[in-house]
């Protein structure tokens, strides 16, 4: 029990550490940006004095060393990632908004292509080299070829241009509130986002299955008599689940970035929409927020599956 809360309190150590390398990076990054801020607050007609009486009242000309902890300061204390546009709207609504969006997008990806992969992999493994395990290999290996910005397209045309049976853009209903426009609204860029992880890791759990049913525990318990589905549900099953639990942790980070693509293709108004209204506009302090944002989030997940690995497998607990 001390290995474990001594592991735990090293990654949570290790957050801030690694949120302050991020956010380092990003802020130096779009400090050589040759956007102008002030002209994104005050329109492209804006006079020289204007835009020198911006600069001077949020500090645009310091040393970006300068702008930085002024920046993180604001962040921490007040949650305050700037503003952008010509009201200077607060960039933290903007992504209040835009994150579930990308979160929800990102969960339902998660879960159909997990939901997949683990049922063909286990099947695969469970028929090998019958025709349900070369079947299961022919799709898992198209899965992986197929690029998630080249399905939603084909999606759109098949199940909206031409079938007509669901939509491709408009604002995105309430999950509660209307749940069959919702999820009709979300199926085919969840699905567009699950494919490639559903080819890459149905083959590491067929592959993992693979092994474990190959070891000698299990020929003992069938030795013993003990009925295969029991062995498959109480041993096998735990023990194969690590190595693929540990690739989809670190699998979630592109998730997350497939779903910014595939949010810009169907229109829906998540974080990937945020960076392209930053972009189209001007607005890098839009851009940086969203990005940073994003990033912190990608750290938080892979700490959380960190923690779950470690509960999945005991052994390591005692490293």
């Amino acid at each position: 029990m001390n290995n474990l809360l001594r592991l735990v309190g090293r990654r949570l150590v290790a957050l801030p550490v690694m949120a302050l390398g991020v956010s380092v990076l990003i802020f130096f990054l779009m400090s050589f940006s040759p956007i102008d801020p002030a002209y994104g607050a005050l329109g492209e007609s804006a006079t020289l004095e204007a835009i020198q009486k911006y600069h001077e009242e949020f500090g645009l000309d310091d040393p970006w060393p300068v702008r930085y902890v002024r920046y993180m300061t604001g962040l921490v204390t007040e949650g305050d990632l700037g503003t952008y546009g010509p009201q200077r709207r607060p960039v933290a609504g903007r992504v209040a908004t835009a994150l579930p969006v990308t979160m929800q997008l990102t969960f339902f990806g998660l879960l159909l292509g997990t939901i997949v992969s683990f049922t063909l992999g286990v099947i695969a493994a469970l028929y090998r080299d019958g025709w349900p395990d070369q079947l299961i290999r022919l799709l898992s290996i198209a899965g992986l070829a197929t690029p998630s910005f080249w399905l939603a397209v084909l999606l759109i045309l098949i199940f909206s241009s031409f079938l007509h049976m669901l939509p491709a853009s408009g604002p995105l209903p309430s999950l509660f509130g209307n749940p069959s426009g919702y999820f009709a609204r979300m199926i085919m860029p969840a699905v567009a986002l699950a494919v490639p992880l559903t080819g890459q890791m149905t083959r590491i759990v067929r592959t993992a299955m693979v092994e474990e049913l190959d070891k000698d525990y299990v020929r003992t318990a069938k030795g013993s008599g003990l009925p295969k589905p029991v062995i498959i549900a109480r041993n096998v099953l735990r023990n194969a689940l690590i190595t693929p639990v540990t690739t989809l942790g670190m699998k979630i980070g592109y998730l997350m970035g497939g779903a910014v693509v595939i949010e810009v293709i169907f229109n829906l108004p998540g974080m990937g929409m945020a960076i392209l209204e930053g972009v189209s506009g001007n607005e890098p302090m839009l851009v940086m927020g969203v990005v940073i944002v994003v990033a912190l989030s990608f750290i938080v997940i892979n700490i959380v599956v960190d923690m779950l690995y470690l509960l999945i497998n005991p052994r390591i607990r005692s490293v």
